[in-house]
This record gives structure tokens, sequence and C-alpha cells, in this order.
């Protein structure tokens, strides 16, 4: 299972290509099991301070989504990298600053990370300039944590209605990280229920230690870094 599958940061690179062929395969079997009528759930490959080196032996199994924390990173390593591969799909999966917003949309094919009026408000603005915007996520702070990004849940209902009705917006999911020190079995079936009242099917949830969990709640995207490319440090 996941703990087994996982990377040690010695790994060689060709340790990578069978780390993700492995999950890959787990997450699909998984998900035939649990969702019958529906599609699987899409690998988003994380991908925060990992070498190019091992995100080519990934790209060289057939993997293409993939997901990065922050758009400088993303802007240092992706442009190449979608030159060789023109078909990736790039997640942002980390805080945005509306500063970043015109850098972002010319970046990410996905942000899961619109979380409050004002980036809903930046994103809308670019639009009516004539930017293509990204498919978009809202982040739910299921944990109600004051140094956690993310609407409130029982703010989602309302800040949907903003981002459609107001700013023609049109996300396509939710997304959510549980407390490290919570079940998050509880926060995944809180957002799969806000998804549910708000006829929303995507649900970004679960990452290397409990994406098993986020499966048994309709995950459509899981967020795998530490169990393809083993752990890296913070900035």
């Amino acid at each position: 299972m996941a703990n087994d599958l996982q990377s040690s940061p010695n790994d060689p690179p060709a340790a990578v290509g069978e780390k993700i062929l492995a999950l890959r395969a787990e997450v699909e079997i998984a998900a035939s099991r649990l969702r019958l009528a529906k599609a699987p759930p899409v690998l988003v490959a994380v991908t925060k301070k990992v070498p190019e080196a091992a995100i080519r032996e990934a790209l060289e199994t057939g993997q293409r989504v993939f997901g990065e924390n922050r758009v400088q990173e993303a802007a240092e390593k992706w442009p190449a990298l979608r030159d060789a591969y023109p078909d990736i799909e790039l997640h942002l999966i980390g805080p945005l600053q509306t500063n970043k917003v015109k850098q972002a949309i010319g970046l990410f094919d996905v942000i899961e990370t619109l979380d409050r009026p004002k980036l809903a408000k930046a994103l809308a603005r670019e639009r009516n300039d004539g930017a293509r915007l990204p498919r978009l996520f809202v982040q739910v702070n299921t944990g109600e944590e004051a140094q956690k990004a993310g609407v409130l849940p029982a703010e989602t209902g309302a800040f949907l209605a903003l981002c459609r009705n107001e700013l023609g917006l049109v996300p396509e999911g939710l997304m959510c990280v549980p407390p490290v020190e919570e079940e998050a079995a509880l926060h995944f079936a809180l957002l799969h229920e806000i998804a549910r009242a708000n006829a929303l099917e995507g649900l970004s949830m679960g990452m290397s230690g409990d994406y098993e969990t986020a499966l048994n709640f309709g995950a459509s995207h899981v967020r795998l870094g530490t169990a393809i490319f083993g752990p890296r440090g913070e900035a």
C-alpha cells in the first residue's frame, strides 16, 4: 500500500518510474472497486522541490498531471518541460497571491486554491481582459485553521454563488488539506457533503499518507508527492 511504495531521498531516478506505475495501478484498482460507474481519480504528482531528472522519469512512464505549490518554482521548471511534453497538465496546489494571478494563468491548467473574493475578482478581471482562465477548484478550510488558507465550510455556498452568479467563474470542484492531527476521514466526508450540496463533482483530496481514505469518499484527484519522490525539505 502507500507506505510500502514510498521512495527514499536516495532512490535513483529509475525508482521514481517504478513507484508511479505501482501507485497509478493501485489508485485505479481501488477506484474500480469503490466507484464502478465513474472514471478513476486523477493522480496529481506533486513536484515541489523535485529535481528535473526525477520529473522526467515520471514523464517517461506516461504521467502527465503534476502539481506545484509555488508560482515562481513552476515558472523556473515547467516551460522547458512543456516544450518536450506539450500534453502536460499542471495544477497549482499552493496559495496564490493576487499580484501573481497573471503569471499563474499563463503557467497552470488548473488552479486548485481559489479561496477568497479578492482572488476570484482578480481572476475575473483577467478573463474580462481576454485571458484564458485555468480550470478552478475552491479550497475549503475544513479544519477552520487560522493559519491555513481556504473558505470556511459554512461560507462555501455563498462564495460559490459569488463566483458563479456575480463573476461568471465556473469552479468544477473543491479541494482541502485536513489538519495533520485530526482524522482525515472526517474532513473528506465534510468536503464530499459540501460538494454534493453545491452540485460539484470534482474533489481534490488525499495525499501520500491518506489518499486511500480519500478514495472512499469519492476523490476525483489525489495529490501524491512523498509516495512518489520521497521526502523533500521545506523552504
